[in-house]
């Protein structure tokens, strides 16, 4: 078998990225709990994220859906939103002492009572979250408190990260089902036993509805909503939010989503999560391609010449 030199450079490249980023995880590491969530916050923000373009994506996303924010708060967020993606990327690293702050954490809104119940019922269950906060708190938070949480998760691109990467958000909490048949097979099986399963879905998806977020067009995937009518789970959006400190936290779950159309259910979570990020801009990752508009526009111009000429 041929192995072309574009796979060598691409593994190799994979390869030289672990080395850098598992180098950055054990110095920060390495440091006492709260200053090296602090410290992966400033490095975020002041190095990777200028250099990775992150600064110019969140400003690009914060125009196309909000363009009369006003620039200072524009400024604020290219700093604050990677500042809160370091933080949640060393917390899910810090295992044992990430897991220690989940016993004492609160949880709000109308829909904590209504989690316990299911809870003691063996109730189906789909906690649908977003990029927002500590996105692994919830889960972390709610397995800390004997609830049986499953969740989904999508293996990294880069196969070198994705190892030390998984075993890290294995230690929070299992069970885990990687994204595709065998994964999903499980994860079926374990929400209709009774059990809890998460799901973040605030992504592009290339064949999602076309729903709306921030009141413009963006794909969303329906899978959550689907499998909440199939199984006759209650579809709960649920936040892991980051409280004014930068180190602690908070669990908001919300009223579970009625039951209905698939499409009127999941613009019903981009609502909700559009809702609570409106509270906390900086603790949305506003560093997603979440609208695509170019590819959205292109996609718009072709339906409409193939209506024309059917």
């Amino acid at each position: 078998m041929k192995i072309k030199r574009g796979e060598i450079e691409g593994t190799l490249g994979q390869y030289l990225g672990n080395l850098a980023t598992r180098g950055l995880l054990a110095l920060a590491l390495s440091l006492p709990y709260s200053a090296r969530v602090r410290f992966m916050g400033w490095f975020m923000a002041r190095v990777f994220a200028p250099l990775a373009g992150y600064t110019s994506r969140v400003r690009e996303n914060l125009h196309h859906v909000l363009p009369d924010l006003p620039e200072e708060e524009v400024k604020r967020l290219t700093r604050a939103v990677p500042d809160n993606a370091g933080r949640t990327l060393i917390e899910i690293y810090s295992g044992p002492e990430f897991i220690a702050k989940m016993k004492d954490i609160r949880f709000d809104g109308p829909g904590a009572e209504i989690l316990r119940d299911a809870r003691d019922n063996r109730r189906p269950v789909i906690l649908h979250t977003g990029h927002f906060g500590n996105y692994d708190v919830p889960r972390a938070a709610l397995i800390a408190h004997g609830y049986d949480v499953g969740s989904l998760y999508n293996p990294m691109k880069n196969k070198f990260f994705n190892a030390h990467y998984v075993k890290a958000i294995g230690t929070i909490g299992q069970p885990l089902f990687p994204r595709g048949r065998k994964g999903y097979a499980q994860l079926l099986k374990h929400l209709k036993s009774g059990g809890m399963i998460g799901f973040l879905s605030d992504v592009y998806v290339h064949q999602g509805a076309m729903l709306t977020f921030f009141g413009k067009p963006a794909r969303t995937a329906l899978s959550a909503a689907e499998l909440a009518l199939k199984y006759d789970a209650l579809l709960v959006p649920i936040y892991g939010v980051r409280e004014a400190d930068g180190l602690n936290f908070r669990v908001q779950v919300e009223t579970p989503i009625p039951h209905g159309a698939p499409e009127e259910m999941a613009q019903a979570l981009n609502d909700s999560l559009e809702a609570i990020t409106r509270k906390h801009m900086e603790q949305w990752f506003w560093i997603h391609r979440r609208w695509k508009p170019e590819r959205l526009a292109k996609a718009m111009a072709k339906k409409a010449a193939q209506d024309r000429m059917s």
